[in-house]
C-alpha cells in the first residue's frame, strides 16, 4: 500500500454559491432600513410621519458615502491598539480586486464590505425612534455622520475586527447585539437626556397614527432579519447559518407571544402594537445569541426578552426620560439580555464549543459578555451625549416649540404625509356642494 501523502491545505476559492447567498443577505439587510422607517413612521402622530421616514432614509445616503471614504477601513482594517483599524488601500475602495477574497472565507472583499455596510446604515437609524417629533433634520444628519465616525466604526472594530479587544477577549456577538442594538440604544438614551422631552410628554395623547403601517414595518424587519442574522456567518457550508435562521424565527415567535401574554395580564388586551414590539424584541435578543444556543434555548431567550422588554418600555414614565418609540426599552434592554444570556444558554454545539452555565461551562463566558456589553453601553452613551450637547449648543438640536406643536413634517420638509383635499369627501365635498344645496332649498321654498 502506498504511503499516505499529506497535502498542504488548499487556499479558499471563490464560491459562487456563498457569494450569491451573501449578496441576497445584503439586500435583505438593506430592506430592513425602509422597514424600520415604516415601523417608526406608523408609531408617531400623523404630523411627524414624513420626518420619521426621512430620519431612517437619510442614513442610507450618509453612511454609504462615509463607508466608502473611510468607514470600512476604520472598522475592518489592520488593528491599532485593539481600538481601531486602518488600511489605506481601502480608502475610497479603489484598490480592491474584483475576486480578492475576504481572509479565511470564500466571498469577495466587496461582498463582505457591502454586507457590513448595511449594518452600519441601520444602526444610527435605530436611534431616531427615540428622538421623534423634535429634532432638526439638519442636526440629525450631522449627528449621523459624527456618530458613525466616532462611535459605530470603532465599536464595530472592537467586536468584529481582527485584533479588536472584544473580539480577542472572546465576546460572542453573532450579528450585532453589542455593536448594533446596545450601541444604538445607549446612544438614544444619551441623546434624549441632553435634548429633553417632547412638548406635552405624559400630558397629551401620543398614540400611533397608523398601526397597519407599524405591522407592515415589523413584517419587513422580520423578513430582512433572516439576512441580518443568517448572513453573519458569511457562508452556508457548515449549517451554523441554518441554525441561526431557525433560531431567529423561533425566538421572535416566543418573544411576540410572551409580550402579548404579559400585556393581556397587565393591561387586559392583546394589541397589535404589542405583537409588533414583541417580535422586534425577540429579533434583537436573538441577534447576538442565535449561533450559540439551541432552538429550545432560543425559545428561552425570546420569552425572557418579550416579558422584560415589555416591562422596560414603561420605565420612561417612571424615570422621566422621553424615549419616544421605545428604543431604549426594546433595543438597549433586548440587546443586553440577548448578549448576557449567552453566558447561560450557550450549548457548545453551534458557532463554537463555548458552553454557558446551564451546559456545564460555568460563568467564564458570562463575564466576558458583561465586559463587552457594559463597555459598549458606557462608551456609546457618553460619547453620544457629548455629540448631542455640542450640536445643541452650536446649531441647536431641536425645532422650535411652535414648529413641534404645529408639526415637524411641515416645518422641516414642507410636506405632509396625507393630503385629503382632493379625495372628494369630508369638508372639501361639503364646501363644494353647499351652494348647490342652498339653491335647491330656495327653489323648494318658492
Amino acid at each position: 500500500m502506498a504511503p499516505a501523502i499529506t497535502l498542504a491545505a488548499e487556499a479558499p476559492k471563490l464560491s459562487a454559491a456563498n457569494t450569491g447567498f451573501m449578496l441576497i443577505c445584503s439586500a435583505l439587510v438593506m430592506l430592513m432600513t425602509p422597514g424600520l422607517a415604516f415601523f417608526y413612521g406608523g408609531m408617531v402622530r400623523v404630523k411627524s410621519t414624513l420626518n420619521m421616514l426621512m430620519m431612517s432614509f437619510i442614513s442610507l445616503g450618509i453612511v454609504t458615502i462615509l463607508w466608502v471614504l473611510y468607514g470600512f477601513s476604520m472598522a475592518f482594517g489592520t488593528d491599532s491598539g485593539s481600538l481601531i483599524g486602518w488600511n489605506s488601500d481601502w480608502v475610497g475602495l479603489g484598490n480592491i480586486g474584483l475576486t480578492e477574497l475576504w481572509p479565511g472565507y470564500t466571498i469577495p472583499v466587496f461582498v463582505f464590505l457591502v454586507f457590513q455596510l448595511m449594518f452600519a446604515i441601520i444602526t444610527p437609524a435605530l436611534i431616531s425612534g427615540a428622538l421623534a417629533d423634535r429634532v432638526k433634520f439638519s442636526a440629525w444628519a450631522l449627528f449621523i455622520a459624527l456618530w458613525a465616525t466616532v462611535v459605530y466604526f470603532p465599536v464595530a472594530h472592537w467586536v468584529w475586527g481582527t485584533g479588536g479587544w472584544a473580539f480577542e477577549l472572546g465576546v460572542i456577538d453573532f450579528a450585532g447585539g453589542t455593536a448594533v442594538h446596545i450601541n444604538a440604544g445607549a446612544a438614544a438614551l444619551g441623546v434624549i437626556l441632553v435634548i429633553g422631552k417632547r412638548v406635552g410628554f405624559k400630558k397629551d395623547p401620543m398614540r400611533p397614527h397608523s398601526l397597519p403601517l407599524v405591522m407592515l414595518g415589523a413584517g419587513l424587519l422580520w423578513f430582512g432579519w433572516f439576512g441580518f442574522n443568517a448572513g453573519s456567518w458569511l457562508g452556508n457550508d457548515d449549517g451554523v447559518g441554518a441554525l441561526m435562521f431557525v433560531n431567529t424565527q423561533v425566538a421572535t415567535a416566543a418573544a411576540m407571544l410572551a409580550w402579548l401574554i404579559y400585556e393581556k395580564i397587565r393591561h387586559g388586551a392583546f394589541t397589535t402594537l404589542g405583537a409588533a414590539s414583541g417580535a422586534v424584541a425577540g429579533l434583537v435578543a436573538i441577534t447576538p445569541a442565535g449561533g450559540a444556543v439551541t432552538p429550545l434555548g432560543a425559545i428561552a431567550v425570546g420569552a425572557i426578552a418579550g416579558v422584560l422588554c415589555a416591562m422596560a418600555v414603561g420605565l420612561k414614565y417612571k424615570f422621566g426620560y422621553d424615549d419616544s418609540l421605545d428604543v431604549v426599552g426594546v433595543h438597549l434592554v433586548g440587546g443586553v439580555l440577548g448578549s448576557l444570556l449567552i453566558g447561560f444558554f450557550a450549548s457548545g454545539k453551534g458557532q463554537s464549543e463555548v458552553e454557558g452555565l446551564f451546559y456545564g461551562g460555568g460563568l467564564t463566558q458570562f463575564w466576558k459578555q458583561c465586559a463587552g456589553v457594559f463597555a459598549v453601553l458606557a462608551y456609546s452613551l457618553i460619547v453620544s451625549a457629548i455629540l448631542a450637547f455640542i450640536l445643541d449648543k452650536t446649531m441647536g438640536m431641536r425645532v422650535t416649540e411652535d414648529d413641534e406643536v404645529a408639526g415637524i413634517d411641515q416645518a422641516e420638509h414642507a410636506e405632509t404625509a396625507y393630503d385629503f383635499s382632493g379625495a372628494g369627501g369630508g369638508a372639501a365635498k361639503t364646501a363644494a356642494t353647499a351652494p348647490v344645496a342652498a339653491a335647491a332649498s330656495k327653489k323648494v321654498d318658492a
